[in-house]
Order: structure tokens, then sequence, then C-alpha cells
């Protein structure tokens, strides 16, 4: 089974869901593989694919835990979570510029953990590629240089002035 999940924010993520849906046409998602999309204030869904809305923490935690691959924004409550399995992930970071997010900090944060080899999707075709090798990476092996840069965006960004 594959879970996709985007997250409890209030901006839809339907990128995602597009991107989801050209890949089970295309093949790169088997249509007799269990997909279950957590799409939350998505107005696009993919077809073929079970959908929630929202799940209860124990029941998300569950599907996590069956999950052959999950497919995730790039959420920093997502990433902790995908900590606690040794399930394979994919991120995918939402933009603000096609406001998915309010601002950038998902793709600051992506940027980082790319340097560490965590799988970061940026197009449908990185998505598809990672597909063919799902693998489990850390983000917890970020190397400090790169935690300390993105420390210092996001307090440049939102400390009080």
């Amino acid at each position: 089974m594959i879970l996709v999940t985007v997250g409890t924010e209030k901006f839809p993520f339907d990128r995602l869901m597009r991107w989801i849906d050209a890949l089970i046409r295309q093949g790169f998602l088997l249509e007799d593989e269990e997909i279950i999309v957590q799409y939350g204030t998505c107005q696009f869904l993919p077809s073929g694919v079970k959908v929630y809305s929202l799940l209860p923490e124990i029941k998300f935690r569950q599907l996590m835990a069956s999950a052959r691959l999950i497919i995730a924004h790039c959420g920093e409550g997502t990433i902790n979570l995908l900590e606690e399995t040794n399930t394979p992930y994919i991120l995918v970071p939402r933009s603000s510029k096609l406001q998915e997010h309010i601002d950038d900090h998902q793709i600051e944060l992506a940027l980082a953990l790319s340097q560490s080899d965590v799988p970061i999707a940026w197009s449908p075709g990185d998505l598809a590629r990672f597909l063919a090798k799902p693998q489990y990476r850390s983000s917890s092996v970020v190397p400090e240089s790169n935690v300390m840069a993105l420390c210092q965006n996001l307090e440049a960004r939102f400390a009080p002035k």
C-alpha cells in the first residue's frame, strides 16, 4: 500500500494530486496496489484511490506503519512522524508561489534535506524516479551547517522586529 499525505494545511496541494493521478495513468503507480490519499483541502483528487480528507491520528499512524511507501508534503510534523518509521518515503515541498502555503519554508527545508540525499521530488519526473527505487533516508542526518542556515533564515523571516 502507498500512502499519500498532504497534511492539514488550509491550502490545497492539487499539484501533488495531479502528479499522483498522472503517474497512475502512466503506469508508474500500479493500479492493483492500494493507494490511500489523505487530501486535506485539495479540490482535485486522483482517480482509482481511496481518499480521506483527514484521518484520526491513530488511524494515520497505523497507515504509516503498514505502508510500503509514503509520499508526503514537506511539513515538519509529517517529517517527524516519518522519523518514527523505517518506511521509504518521498517528500514534495509546497510552494507559496503556487498558493500551496503562506511562505516557502517547505522549499527551504527540502533544499536542506536534499543535501543529505533525502528523496525530494521537485517534478513528476523526480517522483517517478524515486518510485522506481524507494528508499528510507533519515532526515536527522542533515549536516549541522544546513540546519543552522535554515534556522537563521527562519529567524530572520519570523523574529519580532
